[in-house]
């Protein structure tokens, strides 16, 4: 097999796979009502359908970027695509709530695999200098995936009934795996230690702090809150000190020592926070400020995917003609403005006005996703580009659940008037501009630099 077609294969192969995990996460919140009513379910119980999925997913997405610097990420990817196929297939078929909260937690577990995996193939796949597109269009299959997941579940649950949203990623899932396998990419040449006491602190410590964010729009400021904070602190203080006296690192030092990957991860979880949360707020101003059904605010903010699946290849350009740096600071000041946009919408905002707010929404966050991301990937050697994947989708999970908790304790009853919370979202994204001025300069800079 020729250099080229390997390097096509590898790239079907990861863009599918982080585009079922897109998919799955947006239709599973579709069905939740109709499967709640269909297995006399709780509220609570239907909450941690998704919790437990997160839960799993984040606190072991780094853990399983070493598995696959280690092992080959092209094994890691098979195993977790197509565990995760057999679970969406299992979930389909549940007899009980009891189940469908398991095999979520089963699928969270082989998303984690899969996920770090689909960017260590592309490292290994791909010269540093051509990683920019096939990053591109991975986050352009993600925003197209995410965009059709609502229609598509919809639509099945309507017809089928909720089971068979489970059942939509199955195939796309078992061929992802197939083509993988397929693909010979170069055996991992290091011997990568598996720190086994770290990842269990680290997944300790993001257990902590993502039910903590989950819990707490509900709970607000109570002593629950207090207590998952100071766990979270306490177990990150102890993550940290392993790393630091430990001979193999599940975090290779010379990743927090750079400047780029550490200021690429702040961007990603800053940008995130505000775009999600901003988000959220304005799901809310459609339904219950302009009394929008759910169809119709998901045509009123459709720019947002639109621009996510046209703007991931023009990012690419952009960041390579202006540089990392220029790219995610304008990206990041972008949300920042789409956010003091959308805190000025009122009940009589018309349909352009606020389809322009989510353009500009997601012109700004694709441009930092895009950039920031090719930028993890290639200050990566190919030994720890696991472990920069990890980091990756890590900084991807965090950071919207940040933006959600953020908007929730920030927005007053009364939803009409949204402007704190947004305001504060704007700051969150400010920061993420800021962060973004510890970037390369340009496109040249910084690549290979982490080693393991």
């Amino acid at each position: 097999m020729n250099a080229a077609l390997r390097q096509r294969l590898t790239l079907v192969a990861g863009v599918t796979g982080a585009a079922v995990v897109a998919l799955d996460g947006t239709v599973t919140t579709v069905a939740q009502p109709t499967l709640r009513r269909d297995l006399d379910a709780s509220f609570v119980q239907v909450q941690w359908i998704s919790t437990g999925y997160l839960i799993a997913v984040a606190c072991l997405l780094v853990f399983a970027g070493r598995l696959g610097d280690r092992h080959g990420h092209r094994r890691v990817f098979a195993l977790g695509v197509f565990g995760f196929a057999l679970a969406s297939a299992a979930i389909g078929l549940a007899p009980g709530i009891g189940w469908v909260i398991a095999l979520r937690v089963a699928q969270g577990i082989f998303g984690a695999l899969l996920q770090p995996a689909t960017l260590g193939m592309l490292r290994a796949a791909y010269p540093p200098d051509r990683l920019g597109m096939p990053v591109a269009l991975r986050t352009s299959a993600i925003g197209a995936a995410a965009a059709l997941g609502p229609l598509a579940g919809g639509a099945l649950i309507s017809h089928f009934g909720w089971r068979w949203v489970f059942f939509l990623s199955v195939i796309p899932a078992l061929a992802a795996g197939a083509l993988a396998l397929a693909v010979r990419l170069p055996a991992p040449t290091s011997d990568v230690r598996l720190d086994l006491p770290g990842a269990g602190l680290l997944a300790v410590t993001l257990i902590c702090l993502v039910h903590t964010l989950v819990g707490l729009p509900g709970s607000g400021g109570t002593a629950a809150t207090v207590l998952g904070v100071l766990c979270t602190m306490v177990a990150c203080a102890a993550f940290v000190r392993h790393e630091r006296r430990t001979a193999g690192p599940l975090i290779p030092p010379d990743v927090f020592r750079s400047t780029t990957v550490t200021s690429a991860l702040g961007a990603l979880v800053a940008v995130s926070a505000a775009m999600f949360g901003t988000l959220f707020l304005g799901t809310y101003y459609l339904q219950d400020v302009r009394g929008l059904d759910p169809l119709e605010s998901s045509l009123h903010a459709l720019p947002l995917a639109l621009m996510m699946v046209a703007g991931a290849p023009l990012s690419t350009v952009l960041f390579r003609r202006f540089g990392p740096r220029r790219t995610v600071m304008t990206g990041a000041a972008l949300v920042a403005l789409a956010t003091l946009l959308m805190a000025c919408l009122d009940r009589t905002s018309g349909a352009v006005t606020i389809g322009c707010c989510f353009l500009l929404l997601g012109a700004g966050f694709v441009a930092v996703m895009v950039t920031a991301t090719a930028v993890l990937v290639r200050a990566a050697s190919v030994e720890a580009a696991g472990v920069s994947g990890g980091l990756q989708q890590t900084a991807m999970n965090i950071g919207p659940m940040l933006g959600v908790a953020l908007a929730t304790v920030f927005r007053p009853a009364d939803v009409s008037t949204t402007g704190v919370a947004l305001l504060v979202l704007a700051a969150v994204a400010t920061l993420g501009a800021l962060l973004g001025a510890g970037l390369p300069a340009t496109s040249d800079d910084g690549r290979a630099a982490v080693k393991v």
